[in-house]
């Protein structure tokens, strides 16, 4: 294992980590108006609200009961994504806030590991903070996990595959990975990119960031 790998290892199994990420998410929404709820996030069709209630359906799924929403759902995923979100909608927003509150410490998690919940989390945060103009000043050490695990699998989204033949280097903490054409910039902005979020190709720069951009819609 590499000195890279083996910091991409949340030594807790990443559940602090987690746990800290829906905390500071929570507070960062804590007094939203109706109008800034209903806000389109980088999801695209999903408002703030709803990606909110994605999120705690994530918290609130195990699973016995994600393979029984997916056989409920005849194996479209996402019909049985948009069938949880719903769950966790709740009457208003408040509703949907309190939800969230109240799976900010929960280990309760679907078939995937733990760092792909915590990458979850940030990525999740982002697709609502950004639009709302919220930022956070996130650990490094919490991003590069993320950066190292995202560039290394394809797992619900294609992050290795839309990466592959790239350079791509952190300007802001240790984490690089790949060969070819250079992708740089802060690590926030890389782990989003790699999780195809066309926005942050526009806080990016080198040669290989046209490519990365052209590869935003993969799936």
């Amino acid at each position: 294992m590499t000195d890279a790998r083996r910091q991409a290892a949340p030594p807790d199994g990443g559940w602090a980590l987690v746990h800290a990420e829906r905390a500071a998410l929570a507070d960062d929404l804590a007094g939203l108006t109706g109008e800034q709820w209903a806000t389109p996030s980088l999801c695209a069709g999903l408002s703030v609200r709803e990606v909110l209630a994605h999120l705690t359906s994530g918290a609130s799924l195990n699973g016995v009961r994600w393979l029984a929403g997916v056989i409920r759902c005849r194996f479209d995923f996402d019909r049985q994504v948009a069938m949880r979100l719903a769950e966790q909608l709740g009457a208003d927003a408040s509703e949907t806030l309190g939800r969230f509150r109240r799976v900010v410490t929960s280990t309760t998690k679907p078939p995937l590991p733990v760092i792909a919940m915590l990458g979850e989390t940030i990525v999740h945060g982002e697709d609502i903070r950004r639009p709302l103009g919220i930022r956070r000043a996130y650990p490094i050490g919490t991003l590069t996990r993320v950066a190292e695990y995202y560039q290394g699998t394809d797992m619900v989204l294609p992050g290795k595959k839309r990466i592959a033949g790239l350079r791509l280097a952190a300007g802001d903490g240790p984490f690089a990975t790949g060969s070819g054409p250079l992708v740089s910039g802060s690590t926030l902005a890389l782990v989003m990119a790699m999780t195809g979020r066309a926005a942050y190709c526009d806080e990016l720069t080198g040669d290989g960031v046209e490519v990365l951009r052209e590869r935003q819609g993969m799936r």
